[in-house]
């Protein structure tokens, strides 16, 4: 009898937002475990999980070990410092798969060109701006004392480097239970309890911003909630945690609480995604290739049926630092 929690070949593809032929490439080259039920190749969340860690080869400090993707989810180029890297390659960093595919038309676009992928979170995102990595970074991190999100990080992470910051979308951030929400948590105050357990992300990430920036606000500390510096590097891996009661809470934005069964979402607070880049590269062909995208009604219509995206300021310039 196949195991009802098992996935396909085409779950594991709309997960990973990649094709199902894909999903087959990764099996044959030994980067995705899966396992055979009759002449059904199937997958468990597990294998997922760990496929997508191993791919991120994510190292949060300023001389990140970055993993570059092609449009089609390969990875061509490791490097252990990308610095040398620049200005060979145009390189746009973030995690949303909004990205991906921002990235798939700055490569067709008449008059963008190659665009590669590096997936780490918004605090390195900066950082491997400022240190000359990458071309684009993207970021939603918010600041308690201001309010504000991305200006008062891009001012501290960019010293004396002018930059401009582009409108991407609107996410709801907010907090991962299980289905039917057992343990009755309902906003940042439930961390003061004793009785929970959460599973968090890695250093740098938004939403790992947006708790510690909360839990500094009500003068909790980390170290006094259970699983606190138990870290994860992705929104599906934290959510299926909850889902299979691995926690009782994670933070993370809505639209993965669409795509992992098990869990309610509980919606706290609408963030502001967006893009960084330097004001002297504003005039590479990529950075006006992407505006022209960004304002195009096509490129909206990519995510306006997907949900968790709101779209109506897209390719706004919110502000130049």
């Amino acid at each position: 009898m196949e195991n009802k929690n098992a996935l396909t070949a085409q779950e594991v593809a709309d997960i990973l937002k990649i094709a199902k032929n894909t999903v087959y490439e990764l099996i044959k080259r030994g980067e995705i475990n899966s396992y055979k039920v009759g002449r059904k190749v199937r997958f468990t969340m597990d294998d997922v999980e760990e496929y997508i860690a191993r791919s991120k080869n994510i190292q949060p400090t300023p001389q990140a070990s970055f993993t570059l993707s092609d449009k089609e989810g390969h990875h061509p180029h490791n490097f252990f410092n990308t610095t040398e890297f620049y200005g060979k390659s145009f390189v746009i960093c973030g995690q949303d798969i909004m990205l991906d595919v921002l990235s798939n038309y700055v490569e067709q676009h008449p008059h963008g060109g190659p665009a590669l992928r590096a997936y780490i979170g918004s605090y390195s995102s900066l950082t491997a701006l400022y240190q000359g990595s990458i071309q684009v970074a993207s970021a939603h991190l918010w600041d308690g004392d201001t309010g504000q999100y991305n200006v008062p990080y891009v001012r501290r992470l960019l010293p004396g480097i002018p930059a401009v910051i582009i409108h991407l979308t609107y996410r709801m951030q907010g907090l991962y239970v299980a289905k039917g929400n057992p343990r009755n948590i309902k906003n940042w105050n439930d961390f003061k309890r004793t009785d929970i357990s959460m599973i968090n992300r890695e250093k740098g990430a938004g939403s790992r911003v947006l708790l510690d920036e909360h839990l500094r606000l009500l003068g909790i500390y980390g170290s006094s909630i259970k699983g606190y510096q138990r870290e994860s590097q992705s929104h599906i891996t934290v959510a299926s945690t909850v889902a299979r009661g691995g926690a009782d809470v994670a933070v993370g934005h809505e639209k993965i609480a669409k795509q992992v069964d098990g869990i309610d979402f509980i919606p706290l607070q609408k963030e502001r995604y967006e893009l960084v880049v330097k004001k002297e590269d504003m005039h590479i062909p990529q950075i006006q290739a992407i505006l022209e995208i960004l304002r195009s009604k096509e490129f909206k219509e990519e995510f306006n049926h997907i949900g968790g995206y709101d779209t109506s300021e897209m390719g706004n310039i919110v502000a130049e630092t």
